[in-house]
Parts: structure tokens; C-alpha cells; sequence
């Protein structure tokens, strides 16, 4: 038995020194496909990209973000993983709870800070709820409240914006 698992030996450790979600969430793989869909639906960092409000909408919005995070902003991995993550959850929350066509989804960053934003034409609040060990769904905002330093909900005319900030170090 101990000699067949020697060989599995190293197949875990870059995984515990990334994190697992990393590697699930980060692929190296998906970095021509991120510069794709960076290139043909514009840069959120320029101007709000808009997206259908389909659930594959959500692997577009994490390729756009870990273009910009781990490319443009030359950020880590870990800040990369977390802001796919929560962009994943405020996408989904988009999609399924709003009824809009098209979301919007914007990224800025200023000195310490990284901003992530998806707008949608729906007023309706999210809404953070306890969330107990064997929940399967509504865990969005609470990974959001958990894995940001800060966020919220700015009302809009026509719509919300649903929004998180991470703390980031400045080179």
C-alpha cells in the first residue's frame, strides 16, 4: 500500500500551495480564452461590459476577470481566485434573481483598492442570509461578505449595483 501512493505524493502539493479553488478557478488554460472574450466584448476596467443574462454568462465574467486581475492588474493569485469567486456570485445572483436580459459588469481599482461592480435593471436588494453547513444555494453573499473587505448595493434610477472591494498592495 505506502509504495503506490508515493507517486501521488507530488500531485497535491501545488495544489495546497495555490489552493484547490485556484486550480479549478484559474486555469492557465483558459488565458487565451479570457484574452478573447477581453478582446471582443471590451475591457470592464475602460467602460461596463454588458452580458447576456444567461448562466454561462458567469464563465465569461470570470475570464474577464482573471484577465484584468492577473494580467493587467499583476495581482496575485489568491486576490485573483477570490475576485472570480464572488464575481461568479454576483453573476449568478444577476441571472437568476433579476429577469434582466443583460447585466453589467465594471472593474476599477484605485491606490490599495480593487472595485468589482455588476449592475443590473432589477431594484430588488439582495438579501444576506444565515447560511448553515448542509445548505447547497444561497451561499453568494455570504462568500461575498466573508472574502471582500467591503460591499454593497447602490440604487439606481433604473436598477441596482451590486458591488465589492478587496484590499490590494500597491507595488
Amino acid at each position: 500500500m505506502m509504495g503506490g501512493m508515493a507517486g501521488l505524493e507530488g500531485v497535491e502539493q501545488p495544489r495546497q500551495r495555490g489552493g484547490a479553488t485556484a486550480a479549478r478557478w484559474v486555469p492557465v488554460a483558459d488565458d487565451e480564452e479570457a484574452l478573447k472574450a477581453l478582446e471582443l466584448l471590451g475591457n470592464p476596467t475602460e467602460d461596463e461590459v454588458r452580458l447576456p443574462s444567461l448562466p454561462e454568462s458567469a464563465a465569461t465574467a470570470r475570464r474577464l476577470t482573471q484577465c484584468v486581475v492577473l494580467r493587467q492588474w499583476a495581482l496575485g493569485p489568491q486576490i485573483a481566485e477570490h475576485a472570480i469567486l464572488l464575481v461568479s456570485e454576483l453573476v449568478g445572483n444577476a441571472v437568476r434573481h433579476t429577469g434582466a436580459r443583460v447585466f453589467g459588469l465594471r472593474m476599477l481599482r484605485r491606490r490599495g483598492w480593487i472595485r468589482i461592480e455588476v449592475r443590473d435593471p432589477s431594484r430588488g436588494l439582495p438579501c444576506l442570509m444565515p447560511v448553515r453547513e448542509m445548505d447547497t444555494s444561497g451561499r453568494g453573499l455570504f462568500l461575498v461578505d466573508k472574502l471582500s473587505d467591503r460591499w454593497g448595493v447602490d440604487l439606481l434610477p433604473r436598477g441596482k449595483t451590486t458591488w465589492f472591494e478587496m484590499r490590494v498592495s500597491d507595488r
